[in-house]
């Protein structure tokens, strides 16, 4: 093998050099060079003989991780060796306190999975009056005066096994359960079931049943209860979180009155709180297509009937206001709600894919449009904000409708989304301007050249005059001069007009 070779394993850690030595401590390892004379004076350390703390070589790194690891196993036996002991000293004095059970006649031990052993001096009449498969076991030898050993292989936790023993001994169990988080409760179940202990069972669950869960926790009970199969012991503790069977309608009524009242909310920022809410709940339910607890369609566009009503009473009391009608400001004030109130409808829609119909539905509201014209735009332009939500969801792909009902919705509201646009991008921190104009342009593009065309030169002489307050959709503009005036694609009819010319090229 070259030289240059073997210096490179050497760097990198795969054999070692023939003139060191590696000695490990707990704490740091250390190099040092062979024995010397001490005659001679010790040579300076190259830089390949000192140690590399910024560049440890594969052997170190492997090395502190194996002692790392140990480590790691070592202080959780010593934990798990401590809290044994404490059970062991508390078995002691409940024997002590006992004293009427005299001397223990069973060696009980328990050995983990990994070999770690614990014995425990016990009692057969507690083992047998408390569990019903120790009873069993020692029913076999009736021997009186007679020690019995028994012992129990295979242990997930051997901790959890003494503790259970340890129950059997206390007389208020329910009392000592009380600060025991729930897993280990849980573990404490799992291994008074295994043994058929009674009191530990019914100690467990009713534990369980009072204390509040985390959402980790309430995974963990429902899991281990179902596995345990604990006939109808358990149903009290379940019954937080099961429910009866429920129909398609009554889970609509109860979602139908549930959003009812968040569009009807007096508070605002309860209101705004909990559409946050139901979005986010809505949403999860979309992606759970195992158990699948969804809001149905009519539902939702019962709901956009509502608002839509609303809104039309409101913008025709606002046209016909006067000085002994209703405030002014409370009036704007409830359109403005409102409108924020279909905006949210029309979002969840979008979400679940059903807002086709909302489309044709929104592109019909002839009168709105015409009362939305005849108020000011200060009070209005959260209404045009649902157009803008629409263009957007159609330029995504989100929404798919015909081409009569794309043009039929930007006919009835897009002078009324160019009028409120400044109004839009100013009053609202949330409306992203390039957002909606990209969905405009998008939604356009996507019409017949003959409607594009009329759309775009009304747009350009606006756009001319009005500046930002107009949104800004060039990119459109763009397209539909390379398709009216570049690439000019003709209809299938007229392809007997063109012309085709085949060219040879010499070989």
């Amino acid at each position: 093998m070259a030289s240059r070779e073997v210096s490179t394993m050497i760097k990198q850690g795969f054999i070692s050099d023939p003139t060191l030595s590696l000695s490990f401590s707990p704490s740091r390892t250390t190099l040092s060079s062979r024995p010397y004379s001490p005659s001679s004076s010790p040579p300076p350390p190259t830089e390949s003989a000192r140690p590399s703390h910024n560049n440890p070589t594969l052997f170190e790194m492997m090395s502190e991780e194996a002692l790392r690891g140990s480590k790691t196993i070592e202080e959780s036996r010593k934990k798990t060796q401590r809290r044994v002991a404490k059970f062991l000293t508390e078995l002691k004095a409940y024997n002590f306190k006992n004293g009427g059970l005299g001397l223990s006649d069973v060696k009980l031990t328990v050995v983990s999975r990994d070999g770690y052993r614990v014995a425990m001096d016990v009692h057969r009449r507690v083992l047998s009056e408390k569990s019903r498969f120790f009873a069993e076991k020692l029913s076999q030898r009736r021997e009186k005066g007679v020690s019995h050993t028994v012992e129990i292989s295979e242990c997930d936790d051997v901790e959890v096994y003494v503790e259970t023993v340890v129950l059997m001994y206390c007389d208020d169990l329910k009392k000592r359960l009380i600060g025991e988080n729930v897993t280990k409760v849980l573990a404490l179940l799992k291994v008074s079931a295994a043994i058929m202990f009674d009191a530990g069972i019914s100690s467990c669950l009713e534990y369980l049943e009072a204390v509040p869960w985390s959402e980790d926790e309430e995974e963990k009970v429902v899991s281990h209860l179902s596995q345990l199969e604990l006939d109808g012991s358990m149903t009290e503790v379940l019954q937080r979180v099961s429910s009866e069977p429920s129909t398609s309608a009554r889970s609509d009524g109860i979602l139908l009155n549930l959003l009812s009242g968040v569009l009807q909310a007096k508070d605002d920022k309860a209101r705004r709180e909990m559409k946050t809410l139901f979005s986010r709940l809505l949403r999860e339910d979309s992606f759970d297509d195992d158990n699948r607890f969804d809001v149905s369609k009519d539902t939702l566009y019962h709901l956009c009937h509502r608002c839509l009503s609303s809104l039309v009473l409101c913008l025709s009391e606002a046209t016909a206001i006067d000085g002994s009608r209703r405030d002014r400001g409370v009036l704007m004030a409830e359109i403005a709600r409102e409108a924020d109130n279909l905006q949210w409808i029309v979002d969840i829609l979008i979400e679940k894919r059903m807002a086709n119909d909302f489309v044709k539905l929104w592109a019909d509201q002839r009168e709105l449009a015409e009362l939305h014209s005849k108020i000011p735009t200060m009070y209005r332009h959260e209404i045009s904000r649902i157009t803008a939500q629409l263009c957007i969801a159609i330029g995504r792909g989100n929404i798919l409708v015909g081409k009569e009902s794309r043009f039929s919705l930007l006919a009835t509201w897009l002078e009324a989304l160019y009028d409120d646009f400044g109004w839009m991008r100013r009053a609202s921190k949330s409306v992203d301007k390039k957002l909606v104009e990209d969905g405009l342009s998008h939604t356009i593009l996507t019409l017949s050249m003959r409607q594009q065309q009329a759309i775009l030169l009304k747009w350009f002489d606006r756009f001319l005059n009005k500046g930002d307050d107009c949104p800004n959709i060039q990119r459109a503009f763009e397209v539909w001069w390379r398709r009216a005036f570049i690439r000019q694609y003709t209809d299938a009819e007229d392809s007997s007009q063109l012309q085709i010319t085949v060219c040879s090229y010499p070989s």
